[in-house]
């Protein structure tokens, strides 16, 4: 059973992971990253989305979905009421994989570990998987987004079950007004998400789901972004100081 801890309590444990995150050895990543992207916003986040890997500029800030995604990003959270503030945004995995090329199976079992104790420890109601790379591994199947959009499903991750719920990474509607129009739809139903509530808390705790075949892990775009920040700037945006 989910050990219950007072918001207090879990930010102070979320920095302790956002610690051990960014001095990370666990794979042949830390050799070739120029900044660990723990994920940003609302250590408190009822909702929360997560992406594949950083992109360069994400790796040369040390934060998630900067570029033109991560603006598209929060147009949609301003059309549902939202701000950026009001949600955690991370990724599959915390270090960019060089020339953004497909992670690896060893990398993805690497920092798994991260994400689930990111979701005990924020405990969101909904979790919105942004693209391929992060629907599927996260649900454990090779199932692809085009199918899956849209439609809320209930997963464990970790030791705590969430509303998943699939949409097109905001890279992919950036030139496909189609894919755009979709993934407003698919936003709008955001809120009554949230409202249902969180789904039944199992009693035990569970994995991630296995990591599924490299072959159909399909990799996002890179974001362009602006000048880092300093440190300090840096871990505010973070929302765990």
């Amino acid at each position: 059973m989910a050990t219950v801890r007072s918001a207090t309590e879990r930010r102070e444990l979320l920095k302790e992971v956002y610690e051990e995150a960014r001095n990370c050895v666990r794979c042949q990543l830390h050799q070739t990253r120029t900044t660990v992207v723990f994920g940003a916003g609302n250590a408190d986040a009822d909702l929360m989305f997560v992406g594949e890997a950083p992109g360069a500029n994400e790796d040369r800030m040390g934060l998630p979905f900067v570029g033109q995604a991560g603006k598209l990003l929060d147009k949609l959270l301003g059309e549902i009421g939202m701000e950026r503030k009001d949600v955690f945004i991370c990724n599959t995995l915390k270090c960019r994989p060089p020339d953004n090329r497909d992670p690896h199976p060893r990398e993805i079992e690497s920092c798994q570990d991260y994400l689930r104790r990111q979701v005990d420890l924020i405990e969101p109601v909904v979790i919105c998987t942004l693209g391929n790379f992060a629907t599927k591994l996260l649900r454990g199947d090779p199932t692809g987004i085009s199918r899956l959009h849209g439609r809320e499903e209930v997963h464990v991750i970790g030791t705590r079950a969430v509303r998943l719920y699939p949409l097109y990474h905001p890279a992919a509607a950036l030139y496909t007004p189609s894919t755009l129009e979709t993934l407003r739809a698919d936003f709008g139903r955001i809120p009554e998400l949230l409202a249902v509530g969180p789904p039944e808390q199992p009693v035990g705790a569970e994995p991630l789901p296995a990591v599924p075949d490299e072959a159909d892990l399909v990799p996002e775009g890179a974001p362009a972004g602006p000048e880092p920040p300093a440190d300090d700037q840096q871990a505010e945006q973070l929302g765990l100081f």
